[in-house]
């Protein structure tokens, strides 16, 4: 990834966070100056992933309250969101929410990426990083994740109830608490992060609906997506597109056709931001076997399939070549180090 690679986060959420600062009795602007941010930051709502990170576990440190994404989802109500909260409020089923938020989750948060499918006897509503966010990756999921069950919740009044949301990280110690934040049984040490809906969610109608103030927040959506895409990075843009995928990846001429550019133009302007499409593809499959092999319950087989790999054995030996290990020690490794911490 580049050194030059930014993200945005809608300034609402950046105002959550100055508000729970504020509640703990802590100066936003001694916040700010503790990372090094200019006394505009909270406005600009754009920032290097290494300021990002050290705002974020600053914040944290300060308020000193272990589950603070979780804290900071539940008062995240529909108004915190912009034209998309009140496209979502005046949804007519919850197909519709979730088309709006898959759509136009980059307004939000734009290193993050919203997708749904059925999953055995659950509609899986799955948030997925499209940049590695290391330390503060549990942070921004609880957030997340909260925030989407609280709209859910919030539109749906009782008629879809969550089955369980899902984190792909250890149990931080406070699921009993987690799950009286969110209601619902929280399962760490998923392959996945997001929240497990009844199979007919989609179908669910709702009462607020409003087709007129629906069509209007949703143009105002797509007028602010379009200003917003004039300044994204395309390896931003590649990322979103190849997550968007279920299974494999396309190539770069299909992901230059789809971005409505050259494949030299493609190649041209990744390199300039410092990477190239092979570098993307091998950080999102490494990235995504490695969510896989942790879960534990998937063939290597299957996860090859998933990745794109027509031949298992190809995945085994680009695994090797990612970690320095097969994908079967590694998954071994992982499990037997859960297991010693209780996990």
């Amino acid at each position: 990834m580049s050194a030059e690679t930014t993200l945005t986060l809608a300034t609402q959420y950046l105002r959550l966070i100055a508000d729970e600062l504020r509640a703990a009795g802590v100066s936003v602007d001694d916040w700010l100056a503790l990372s090094g941010m200019p006394a505009d930051a909270l406005e600009r709502g754009t920032f290097s992933l290494p300021g990002f990170q050290r705002l974020l576990l600053d914040a944290a440190s300060l308020v000193g309250e272990p589950a603070l994404g979780l804290v900071l989802g539940q008062r995240a109500g529909l108004g915190s969101h912009g034209p998309l909260g009140y496209a979502i409020m005046n949804s007519g089923t919850l197909r519709e929410v979730l088309v709006l938020t898959k759509r136009f989750m980059h307004l939000r948060a734009g290193f993050l990426a919203l997708d749904y499918g059925r999953d055995r006897d659950v509609l899986r509503v799955q948030i997925t990083e499209l940049l590695p966010l290391g330390p503060i990756r549990s942070l921004v999921l609880e957030t997340v994740v909260s925030t989407v069950k609280q709209s859910i919740d919030a539109v749906a009044m009782g008629a879809c109830p969550i089955r369980f949301v899902a984190f792909p990280f250890p149990d931080p110690g406070y699921l009993t608490l987690a799950e009286e934040l969110l209601g619902c049984p929280v399962r760490y040490d998923q392959a996945w992060a997001g929240l497990a809906l009844p199979p007919d969610a989609l179908s669910v109608r709702l009462r607020q609906a409003d087709p007129e103030a629906l069509r209007l927040a949703e143009a105002l959506c797509q007028r602010e997506l379009d200003k917003l895409a004039a300044s994204d990075s395309t390896s931003a843009r590649v990322r979103r597109l190849l997550l968007e995928r279920r299974t494999g990846f396309p190539s770069l001429n299909t992901t230059a056709r789809l971005l409505r550019m050259t494949p030299r133009t493609l190649h041209r302007r990744l390199v300039a931001e410092g990477t190239s499409f092979r570098a993307i593809v091998e950080e999102l499959r490494y990235r995504s076997a490695r969510d896989h092999l942790e879960a534990g319950r998937v063939s290597v087989e299957a996860i090859a399939y998933v990745l794109g790999y027509a031949n298992p054995a190809n995945f085994r030996r680009a695994f090797k070549r990612w970690s320095g290990m097969p994908p079967s020690v590694y998954r071994a490794r992982h499990l037997a180090g859960a297991a010693d911490s209780g996990g």
